[in-house]
């Protein structure tokens, strides 16, 4: 056993000391997200806004984005109520991911890199890697969660106890372990880095779509799953810090089952076996279209199906939607007196949503490029009479396509259910689609984005999906509190009208669609001169 983790205490020192910055930006990044909004939501809290907030946040829709309530009248509807209320599944995804992302770049990704074989080469224990990565994870998120804490209880705000702002913050944190040990499962079972990211998003994010569904028609169903064992802690109301329990035994069971299977594999190597190619090529990989739709195969036909699932599990809610609005006279009255249905309200936040996921996939598709060029995976490619400009338009046709395939699937998928399970239906198939590819400016905007990092600037590639989170971010959350507008047109989804609640704003939409063009060519011109990064 203490050969396995020999000089544990060593790299998980020296992890310490690579981590530092990386540290700090994520305690800072998710722990101001979480905890700094509780002076915003005192301002949305003042006069009627409680009971206002209360009685929209009841409807299945609105549910099933954030999660239920643990409070029954309006009456007793706090502040701390409100904000867990709708801040804490969303603060907990967001530690769940990050923690996936650390952990796979510290075991897999390092496996495949060839650093884990450098530093097995020395006297340190087969597991030793493993089992630094994962304590330095919970170290982190602790501090992560008495970081939330400290920032919660220092707005020395009525409704938000000390008890209720530190279940708060560890439930952040239990959710970020839980990731990590999720990812270190999955690091075991998976063939490569890639496909352990992958297959541990896919696994958070059919979580969150089961909760949703579970949430809205039999929440005690939702105690059966891990991130029920976040949101559903009930900080500030119930304070049950019981399901964290649940949470702790599950990250040791996952903790051993994880190094019980590491014990049993070759490095570099996963339960699931790589595919072996065919001993002869099709012909469609002897061109370079060919070639770059097989290379993204995996990861487009995922994100389509993923499409798909996402759209059918919003859809199903649209039917509980009308009992709703019929059971309850006063959200009836707010929507009668808005002349917008709750559909058309829901279709148009719940489209946006969708359309962030949307535009992950033509960016990853763009990035993937550069990916291959680093890898030296079309070296013997450039040394022939393929120019530079059929790489270049083939990757960035094939991201538009597919964002608009995204599309099609993700407001098709979300129009057809959700008409399905209406009785009454206000709304046609075409307005969904109508909505959906409203935004697809938007999409083309991060796929221009990310071209331009390509063609200039390859290594922030990735400063894309950060920008794409920034934006989702400013949408979801800038009515909520309030921010001037000129702030929240800098996502730029929030300069196209969102409808069906708005009018078709035809100015906005051509406009990004030419910036866009513009990037794409912008792009194209600095991949043509630029030096190729390979293997650096």
């Amino acid at each position: 056993m203490q050969e396995k983790f020999n000089k544990t205490l060593i790299l998980l020192v020296q992890y310490f000391k690579r981590d530092w910055l990386k540290i700090i930006l994520w305690i800072l990044g998710v722990g101001l997200f979480s905890a700094g909004f509780v002076p915003a939501f005192e301002e949305i809290a003042k006069g009627q806004g409680l009971q206002g907030m209360y009685e929209t946040l009841q409807n299945p829709a609105m549910i099933a984005m954030i999660g239920p309530s643990s409070i029954e009248s309006a009456a007793d509807y706090t502040l701390g109520a409100m904000y867990a209320n709708e801040m804490l599944l969303f603060c907990s995804l967001f530690s769940m991911i990050i923690a996936v992302l650390h952990v796979v770049s510290h075991t897999r990704k390092e496996e495949d890199l060839g650093l884990t074989e450098l530093i097995r080469s020395f006297q340190v224990g087969r597991q030793a890697n493993s089992l630094a990565t994962i304590i330095e994870t919970i170290v982190i998120n602790v501090l992560l969660a008495l970081f939330i804490s400290g920032v919660m209880i220092s707005f020395n705000t009525d409704t938000i106890s000390v008890e209720g702002a530190l279940l708060f913050g560890f439930t952040i944190a239990m959710a970020g372990i839980i990731g990590a040990t999720i990812a270190l499962i999955l690091v075991q079972i998976m063939p490569n880095s890639s496909g352990t990211t992958g297959a541990s998003l896919g696994i958070i994010g059919l979580l969150y779509i089961i909760r949703a569904g579970t949430d809205v028609s039999n929440p005690d169903l939702s105690l059966v799953n891990p991130l029920g064992w976040g949101y559903l802690t009930y900080p500030f109301t119930e304070n049950n810090w019981s399901l964290l329990i649940f949470a702790i035994i599950f990250s040791l069971v996952a903790i051993v089952l994880a190094f019980s299977l590491e014990g049993k594999r070759d490095m570099g190597s996963g339960y699931l076996p790589e595919k072996e190619g065919r001993e002869h090529a099709r012909r469609s990989l002897l061109s370079v279209p060919g070639l770059f739709l097989k290379i993204n195969k995996g990861t487009i036909l995922s994100w389509l199906i993923a499409f798909i699932a996402m759209g059918m599990a919003y859809g199903s809610i649209y039917g509980d939607m009308a009992s709703f609005i019929e059971s309850n006279a006063l959200i009836q009255q707010m929507f009668t007196a808005s002349s917008i249905s709750i559909e058309e309200s829901f279709t148009s936040v719940i489209m946006l949503v969708m359309i962030f996921l949307v535009a992950i996939l033509p960016i990853s598709i763009v990035n993937k490029l550069f990916a291959e060029e680093n890898r030296q995976h079309l070296s013997q490619l450039f040394t022939t009479k393929v120019s530079r400009g059929k790489f270049y338009w083939t990757t960035v046709i094939l991201a538009i396509f597919c964002g608009f395939i995204g599309i099609l699937l993700a407001a098709g998928s979300l129009g057809a259910t959700a008409i399905y399970s209406m009785d009454n239906s206000s709304m046609e198939l075409i307005d969904f689609l109508a909505s959906g590819y409203n935004l697809f400016p938007a999409v083309l905007f991060y796929t221009g984005l990310a071209s331009l990092a390509l063609g200039w600037a390859p290594r922030l590639g990735k400063v894309v999906y950060i920008y794409l989170g920034y934006s989702f971010i400013l949408s979801y959350f800038g009515d909520i509190v309030d921010l001037p507008e000129w702030f929240l047109n800098t996502a730029a989804e929030n300069w196209l009208a969102h409808m069906p609640t708005d009018e078709f704003n035809p100015n906005a939409f051509f406009t990004i669609l030419l910036i866009s063009i513009v990037f794409m060519f912008l792009g194209y011109f600095g991949y043509k001169q630029r030096d190729m990064v390979e293997g650096a």
